[in-house]
């Protein structure tokens, strides 16, 4: 079993974030993580977010996804987040699971964990950038080490060029207008990566 555990915490409506989200989990196993992927609790009514079909069809296909607790985070020595963007801010349901961590936040538990952070969008220019620095802001407060991708692969290029992690855009039915595969686990082994060095820094300063 690997030394370095990564929580992926992801919100999705239709199913795009959760193709990101186990898109990056396996990334991050073939990088040799312990990864727990979890979905945060839906607070809104489907009527309120995404009037389809695809709202019931993703609530039954990650049905055995457990709910995010915010023991996950406290698990985690790095975490991946995932998002839809709700005007060009994070989802309802992933801003109430941060706001959860309050205690733990106040108890210092959760500074110098590493993170970074992908979302998705109805249209290419939908706030997909603003949505990562929203998200990242809060991990700011924490004390949190931001393993944002940059421009460290060629992958970032190709599936857009977003540095701050990456973003997707998906159809009514929640599925990716284009193929970012290859930047995720980029993403995802270059947190895996980051988190190591610094569990191992902190490792040989105790």
């Amino acid at each position: 079993m690997s030394d370095l555990n990564l929580a992926i915490v992801y919100d999705s409506s239709s199913g795009g974030n959760v193709t990101l989200a186990n898109t990056a989990a396996e990334a991050a196993e073939e990088a040799g993580a312990n990864v727990k992927v979890a979905k945060v609790a839906k607070i809104a009514p489907k009527s309120d977010i995404v009037p389809n079909d695809a709202w019931d069809a993703n609530q039954e296909a990650t049905k055995a996804i457990p709910e995010a607790e915010i023991d996950d985070l406290l698990w985690a020595d790095a975490i991946i987040f995932s998002t839809p963007t709700r005007f060009g801010n994070i989802s309802a349901h992933m801003k109430q699971f941060l706001d959860q961590a309050g205690p733990a936040w106040g108890e210092g538990k959760l500074a110098n964990k590493v993170v970074s952070a992908m979302t998705s969008a109805q249209n290419p220019h939908g706030g997909q950038e603003q949505t990562i620095r929203s998200l990242y802001a809060t991990m700011m407060h924490w004390g949190a080490i931001i393993a944002a991708p940059g421009y460290t692969d060629g992958s970032i290029f190709a599936a857009g060029g977003n540095p701050y992690g990456t973003s997707v855009t998906i159809d009514p039915q929640g599925n990716w207008v284009e193929d970012v595969t290859d930047a995720v686990k980029h993403q995802a082994k270059r947190t895996v990566q980051v988190g190591k060095w610094v569990k191992q820094g902190q490792a040989n300063e105790a």
